[in-house]
């Protein structure tokens, strides 16, 4: 079983924090992160104050949580691609969920650019990031030579996957910068050819 699913328990939980991160954005977007209180984001959601705090730590928390399984989608879709395929090719390619689920979203340019401008939201945003990282290195590793010493393959696929990261968030700020105008998916491609060629195997 996938351990993202966890108990019944765990899936009501995740249910529960999923609707009002989704309240809360909403409300995020039309009047600002900081204007917004954890009494207000919990009233619209019809919790009390306490309930809220149940399901999050902080009004930071309910950002942060949109983004929860971002890491272990994208190594779902990199472990799903062709085993002959080159791993910058294949990281690439498992980026396609994402970049499709942001520019379908018609909240996700706004959401991005609240981050952005938010310190504390961004900084968190990246450490989530670094989790990301890590969970997408498991997953590369085993497309390295097998000649490769553990300890060269894991630094090797913990730069992989930390460039390819980065490449998506600069990515993802230009097409912010760019008030989505531009598909995502080509600024991805463009920061990613930067280091490394998308052909070949």
């Amino acid at each position: 079983m996938d351990q993202r699913q966890g108990t019944l328990r765990d899936r009501k939980r995740r249910a529960v924090q999923d609707e009002v991160a989704g309240i809360a954005v909403d409300l995020f977007v039309a009047n600002g992160y900081e204007a917004m209180t954890v009494d207000q984001i919990a009233s619209a959601a019809g919790l009390s104050s306490r309930s809220f705090f149940r399901y999050f730590a902080s009004k930071e928390a309910v950002v942060t949580h949109l983004f929860d399984t971002t890491g272990a989608d994208i190594a779902d879709a990199l472990a799903a691609r062709p085993a002959d395929e080159g791993p910058w090719v294949a990281l690439r390619r498992a980026f396609d969920g994402l970049i499709e689920q942001l520019t379908e979203n018609p909240q996700s340019l706004a959401l991005i650019r609240m981050i952005h401008e938010t310190p504390v939201l961004y900084a968190s945003h990246l450490h989530k990031q670094t989790r990301w990282n890590e969970v997408v290195a498991a997953t590369i590793a085993p497309r390295l030579p097998e000649s490769l010493r553990p300890d060269e393959r894991r630094l090797q696929a913990g730069a992989l996957a930390s460039a390819g990261v980065a490449c998506l968030e600069y990515a993802r700020q230009e097409w912010v910068a760019r008030d989505g105008e531009h598909p995502m998916a080509d600024l991805v491609d463009v920061a990613m050819r930067a280091v490394a060629p998308l052909a070949g195997p």
